[in-house]
């Protein structure tokens, strides 16, 4: 009899540690939207702090190709994504299931910046010169939409494709001003002493304050696997909280994981980044339903999308932390 109860307790060790070992192995994929920076440092400190291991999950942090985060989610070939408010808004009109399921900043840092000596303090200012993008045409609906406040005319804004030139590069050579976040392109500028002039979106259209970057995982995912999107999600917000409270310590896990970065530019990237991952909401990751109804409304009245998409199911706070 206590050969029988020996072996079964072996049985059951062995089984419990089998499971332990099932749910350590637990593996998830994450899609950059851009080369790593300081958007994407929660990610980096939950990796090296095992907040991921501590949840049961292998996390593989993927760059990203020629193909966006949002179509490769979308088709399963990445778990979780990063993009933009606008990006998942334009799949949901598009029938894409992809869902945003925490917001990494609370606010839209971008803005039309130029050097300071194209005298761009308005919109209004755009007219004669040479704008930069990367051929979206929201970049248009954008300007225009600035202009019009200012009874400005964009048919007199040169507007030319650069791709993904360096920002710096293109102001030099061939253009006046072009579309930053301020978290990492403004504050290179500020490390390397050059002055610009930035108008700021939100500035100018409460509706432009839309959440990028955002995670988005698949619905398909959500419905058929909640409980791991819910450890993810409880482990970066662990990540990005202390990267809100220790900016230095995460701006040197990011640094160690990507020894490239400039060292300067992380550290005060990181220090400005620290107010605004979560800025004045209850708590990291948190989002709004009217933030995303008015982007979208913005979307649709100039004519971006083909239809107005039901944005209540374009996002979710379900995974958060209590």
């Amino acid at each position: 009899m206590r050969k029988i109860w020996l072996v079964m307790f072996l049985l059951i060790l062995v089984g419990c540690e089998q499971a332990q070992e099932t749910a350590a192995s637990a593996q998830l994929s994450v899609m950059l939207d851009w080369t790593p920076n300081t958007n994407h440092t929660g990610l980096y400190v939950a990796q090296e702090q095992g907040y991921f291991e501590a949840e049961g999950l292998d996390v593989e942090i993927l760059l990203p190709g020629q193909t966006g985060a949002d179509q490769v989610v979308a088709s399963g070939q990445a778990d979780i994504g990063i993009g933009s408010q606008q990006a998942v808004t334009l799949a949901r009109a598009q029938d894409v299931p992809i869902v945003s399921v925490a917001a990494i900043i609370q606010h839209n840092t971008s803005g039309f910046a130029a050097p300071v000596d194209r005298s761009i303090a308005s919109p209004s200012d755009f007219e004669g010169k040479t704008y930069g993008g990367w051929g979206d045409p929201i970049e248009e609906a954008m300007l225009d939409a600035l202009m019009m406040r200012d009874q400005a005319d964009i048919d007199q804004v040169e507007i030319i494709n650069i791709g993904q030139a360096d920002f710096f590069t293109a102001v030099e050579r061939e253009v006046d001003f072009a579309w930053i976040y301020y978290g990492w392109t403004g504050i290179e500028a500020e490390v390397r002493g050059i002055d610009l002039d930035i108008l700021y979106l939100t500035d100018y259209a409460e509706e432009l304050d839309y959440y990028t970057p955002v995670f988005f995982a698949n619905e398909k995912l959500i419905d058929e696997d909640p409980e791991m999107i819910e450890k993810f999600v409880a482990a970066v917000a662990k990540g990005y909280q202390d990267a809100i409270q220790d900016p230095d310590q995460a701006a040197g896990i990011l640094l160690d994981a990507v020894p490239d970065l400039d060292e300067e530019l992380v550290y005060a990237s990181q220090a400005w980044l620290a107010d605004w991952y979560q800025a004045e909401a209850d708590q990291w990751g948190i989002q709004q339903l009217e933030v995303w109804q008015n982007y979208a409304n913005w979307l649709d009245d100039n004519g971006l999308i083909e239809h107005n998409p039901d944005v209540s199911k374009a996002f979710t706070n379900q995974f958060l932390p209590e």
